[in-house]
């Protein structure tokens, strides 16, 4: 049997993330099937979190910073009442408070829609941006806490979906950038009761949807043949002009 190379193989391949994996995992189980190593992907996804990770395989990699820029549209829960060092459900608790009397999904949706639109948002600690090329969460796991330039983000759309306290279920549209967990913790300030973010589903990335996309397992189960005709031809995937 003639073996893989890296030329037979290229487009970009709509991946539903499961949640206990890091989005490079995701690059090493296909470049294992695939026997080939020119894979990356458009823009990650932390482990917990699920859904759409856009997979670029052999020259489909040269559009990668095309594609990191797309919006991102997302489903999460807020547990209100409690914040986390990290924002999310992996860290530890740092702090629980009472949630505010008569707190509904009225006076919650309220508060939601003060975060619509153009503005500054401060990364966590816990996340891979660098810092004189230090990742934060390398700093942020021996308790240090260093300055960090906020950066521009836009967010779109709101929706409350569901309120059970002490979880608030939403949907977001936002610009490349934004970090729902940071939206989870400056959330929980604004009510004076904490939050975090309890779990992620990223739903779209500009016109991708997660419904179009295949499981991890479902992917490592195909044949070859059928993994070629789930990728999208590189000018299928982005403008004439980006080529």
């Amino acid at each position: 049997m003639t073996p893989t190379t890296q030329n037979d193989f290229e487009g970009v391949l709509l991946v539903d993330k499961p949640s206990g994996l890091t989005s490079h995992d995701v690059v090493d189980r296909l470049r294992r099937k695939l026997k080939m190593k020119r894979i990356g992907h458009a823009g990650t996804l932390d482990p917990n979190a699920t859904g759409l990770l856009i997979m670029l395989i052999g020259r489909a990699t040269k559009v990668s910073q095309y594609l990191m820029s797309l919006d991102k549209a997302y489903e999460g829960t807020l547990k209100l009442g409690e914040e986390t060092n990290t924002y999310d459900s992996d860290g530890e608790v740092t702090e629980s408070k009472p949630l505010p009397e008569n707190l509904d999904a009225e006076a919650l949706n309220t508060v939601l829609q003060t975060f619509v639109g153009d503005q500054y948002q401060m990364p966590p600690m816990f996340s891979a941006k660098k810092v004189n090329g230090v990742p934060l969460y390398k700093l942020a796991r021996k308790g240090k806490e260093v300055e960090r330039e906020p950066r521009f983000i836009r967010i779109s759309e709101i929706e409350l979906l569901n309120y059970e306290a002490p979880y608030a279920e939403i949907g977001m549209a936002c610009s490349k950038g934004t970090y729902v967990r940071s939206l989870a913790h400056d959330v929980g300030e604004k009510l004076g009761c904490g939050a975090h973010l309890s779990d992620l589903r990223r739903i779209a990335v500009g016109h991708f949807h997660v419904d179009d996309a295949a499981t991890l397992e479902e992917i490592e189960e195909m044949q070859l043949s059928a993994f070629r005709r789930r990728l999208i031809p590189i000018y299928q995937a982005v403008p004439s002009h980006v080529l």
